[in-house]
């Protein structure tokens, strides 16, 4: 049994492209998923993006096409895909991608279209402090 899962979240790095591919659609983005390092030299954390191509077909694409736009905080479940061809320069070349089954808003879009805040941007703390072990164990029978 083989298993092709992939679930990333991250940032759209470019604008989404619809294009035709034969009788269907397909659209087509990037994302960039930040993974945190330690720099060993200076000893503070560093982000290191990972860039990954994503195509949507059909439908589910077309209507994506309408509401994702560059900068936007999104999560895709899908599978990667890996494919090869030789380039005009007579190199071969190859790319893996993911082909997603469901992208998730984790951003909202401005109504103005332009790039939404980070979800980061939008926290508050709370006004209460949490409540003491005492309080949260004090109905527990034994």
């Amino acid at each position: 049994m083989s298993i092709n899962r992939v679930v990333v979240s991250g940032n759209l790095t470019r604008e989404p492209e619809l294009r035709q591919a034969g009788s269907t659609t397909v659209l087509q983005f990037g994302v960039a998923v930040n993974e945190r390092r330690r720099n060993s030299q200076t000893d503070q954390w560093e982000d290191h993006p990972n860039f990954f191509d994503v195509l949507v077909w059909g439908a589910r694409g077309e209507g994506l096409s309408r509401i994702l736009t560059k900068g936007m905080k999104v999560a895709i479940e899908g599978k990667l895909r890996w494919s090869q061809w030789k380039a005009q320069d007579g190199t071969n070349r190859n790319r893996v991608e993911i082909v997603a089954d469901n992208v998730d808003f984790m951003s909202a879009r401005n109504n103005d279209g332009s790039r939404p805040a980070a979800a980061s941007d939008n926290y508050s703390a709370p006004d209460s402090a949490a409540p003491s072990v005492e309080v949260l164990t004090e109905d527990i029978p034994f």
